[in-house]
C-alpha cells in the first residue's frame, strides 16, 4: 500500500514534454554556411596567420646563413675566399682545422675558456642558489634591501665598472689570471640569477621542507638534499643563460686580461680570435685566412652543443617558473 502510494506522488510527465523518438542516425556537424557551423579560413585570414611563420622563416634564413658560409670559408684557401668567397671549396680541406688548433693557438685559447667558463657557471649558481633560497625562505630585516641592491646590479653597465674593477683586480691580484676572471664573471652573472632563482625558490612548496625539519634534517641537509633538487629547471636554465654570456664575454677579459707573452698562451677565445684577425703578419700561409674561421666554427660548437643538449630543460624552467 505504501509503495502505491508513493507511486502516486511521483511527478508525472506530460506526454507534449516528453522527447520525441528519432529515427535514423544521429544528427552530424552541421553544413556549411548554417548557423554555428565553423567556417573556412579566408584568404585574408590566411595571411595574418601566416606572418609569424614568416618571420620565423626569415630569421632561420638570417641565421644558417652566416653559419654555413663561415663553414665553407674555413675548408678554403686565401685565394679561393678572395677570389670566390661564396663559391664551394675545391676540395675538403678538415686539416686546416687542425692548423687552427696547433699553429693559430686556438687549442690554448679554447682550453683557457673552458676552464674560466665553467669555474665561473659552476661558483655562480652555487653562490646564487644559496642566496635566492635564503631570500625566499628565511626573511630577515635588510633582505629586502639587500635583494633589491642585488637588482640594482643589472641596470649598471659594464663599462662604467672598467676603471674601478681594473685597479681592484690589480691590488688584489686577480688581473692578468683566469681565478681572476672566474671571480670577475661570477660577480657580474650573480644580480641575475639570483633574480631568477628567487622567484624559482618562493614557487616551491614549503611541506616538504617541514616534513624534513621533523624529521631531524639541518638547513643545509634541507637545502642540499631537497631544495636544490626540486630547482633543478631552474638551476639548469639560469646555467645555460650564465654559460653563453660568459662564454661569448670580450670586454672583460680584453680590459683585465692582457697577454703576457708573444704567443698570447693566457687569452681565452674571443680575445685570441681577435688578436689573430688583426696580427700584422695574419697571412703567413696559404690557409691563414681560413684558420681565422676554423677557429669561429670552433668557439660555435660549445654553445650550438649545450643548446640543444639542454634546449627542452630550458624551456621547462621558464614554463615552470611562469606557472608557479
Amino acid at each position: 500500500m505504501t509503495e502505491q502510494l508513493s507511486a502516486d506522488r511521483r511527478p508525472r510527465t506530460r506526454a507534449s514534454e516528453r522527447p520525441a523518438a528519432v529515427d535514423g542516425p544521429p544528427p552530424g556537424p552541421p553544413a556549411a554556411g548554417a548557423p554555428g557551423a565553423r567556417r573556412p579560413f579566408s584568404g585574408a585570414a590566411r595571411l595574418v596567420h601566416g606572418i609569424p611563420h614568416a618571420f620565423l622563416v626569415a630569421w632561420a634564413v638570417m641565421v644558417a646563413l652566416p653559419m654555413i658560409w663561415i663553414l665553407m670559408s674555413s675548408l678554403k684557401t686565401n685565394a679561393e675566399i678572395y677570389t670566390d668567397p661564396f663559391g664551394l671549396p675545391a676540395e675538403l680541406r678538415l686539416w686546416v682545422y687542425a692548423e687552427a688548433w696547433q699553429i693559430s693557438n686556438i687549442g690554448s685559447y679554447f682550453l683557457n675558456t673552458v676552464i674560466v667558463v665553467v669555474g665561473g657557471v659552476v661558483l655562480t649558481l652555487l653562490l646564487s642558489a644559496m642566496s635566492a633560497y635564503v631570500f625566499a625562505k628565511y626573511p630577515f630585516l635588510g633582505s629586502r634591501g639587500i635583494y633589491y641592491l642585488y637588482l640594482a646590479g643589472m641596470t649598471f653597465p659594464v663599462f662604467l665598472a672598467i676603471v674601478p674593477l681594473t685597479k681592484i683586480a690589480q691590488v688584489t691580484g686577480t688581473f692578468a689570471n683566469k681565478p681572476g676572471l672566474i671571480l670577475i664573471y661570477t660577480a657580474f652573472s650573480l644580480p641575475f640569477s639570483i633574480f631568477f632563482l628567487t622567484a624559482f625558490f618562493q614557487s616551491l612548496p614549503k611541506d616538504l621542507a617541514e616534513a624534513a625539519f621533523i624529521d631531524g634534517a639541518g638547513h643545509f641537509g634541507v637545502f642540499f638534499r631537497i631544495m636544490l633538487p626540486l630547482a633543478k629547471p631552474g638551476l639548469i636554465s639560469i646555467g645555460v643563460f650564465n654559460f653563453l654570456g660568459q662564454w661569448n664575454q670580450y670586454l672583460l677579459p680584453v680590459v683585465l686580461n692582457p697577454p703576457l707573452d708573444g704567443r698570447g698562451s693566457n687569452l681565452v677565445l674571443t680575445q685570441g680570435l681577435a688578436d689573430l684577425a688583426l696580427r700584422q703578419n695574419y697571412e703567413t700561409s696559404p690557409t691563414s685566412v681560413a684558420q681565422l674561421f676554423a677557429g669561429l666554427v670552433i668557439a660555435m660548437i660549445p654553445v650550438l652543443a649545450v643548446y640543444i643538449v639542454f634546449q627542452r630543460q630550458v624551456q621547462e624552467g621558464l614554463t615552470a617558473g611562469a606557472l608557479k
